[in-house]
């Protein structure tokens, strides 16, 4: 375990429980009002904004590098059932973007993976690689995007292929994410 996971973080929750302890990068930024439960695992130069609620009680997540998870989000999994020995961990890739209330739960977002602000994506579902979920959309359980895809809708579906600006655009918004959490990092350690 990080040592990040058990140093005072100003106004962040993190709680222990089933014997297992979040493990928090000490490079990650995690703001005031974030709540941290259990099997949680994030990154180096990841961030996790403001309000946001991580809960691993009953599967794990995991959060790669210099990913964000943007203000307001509900990150969670499903554990193993009968036939599903493997439960619906949440597993997420690096450089990837979640916007502001997502509804992450139980689903894969690959490497560099977008998902809009008020989305939903859910158990068993795929992002693939440079693939956005639409704002407000809802990927509905095991449906899987192809890379470079942009989904939207409810139920999500396949709109059009993501030309190279759109993929440039998503990484242009990891790099001012990275270091705008660096810029929140200094302003609150300095309260």
């Amino acid at each position: 375990m990080s040592t990040s996971a058990l140093k005072a973080r100003p106004g962040v929750t993190i709680v222990p429980i089933h014997g297992k302890t979040p493990d928090i990068h000490d490079s990650a930024f995690i703001a005031p009002g974030c709540t941290i439960i259990g099997d949680v695992t994030i990154g180096a130069d990841s961030s996790i904004w403001y309000n946001c609620v991580l809960r691993a009680d009953v599967s794990r997540i995991v959060i790669g590098e210099r990913t964000n998870v943007q203000d307001g989000s509900v990150l969670h999994c499903d554990p193993e059932r009968p036939g599903d020995p493997d439960g619906s961990p949440l597993l997420i890739g690096d450089d990837v973007l979640i916007g502001h209330m997502a509804m992450v739960h139980g689903c894969r977002i690959e490497n560099r993976g977008f998902v809009g602000l008020g989305a939903i994506a859910m158990n068993k579902a795929v992002i693939a690689s440079d693939a956005m979920l639409a704002a407000g959309a809802m990927l509905t359980e095991g449906k899987v995007m192809g890379e470079r895809e942009l989904w939207g809708g409810r139920p999500a579906r396949k709109m059009r292929d993501l030309d190279d600006a759109a993929i440039m655009g998503m990484r242009a918004g990891v790099m001012h994410y990275a270091q705008n959490a660096k810029d929140h990092a200094e302003a609150i350690a300095a309260l």
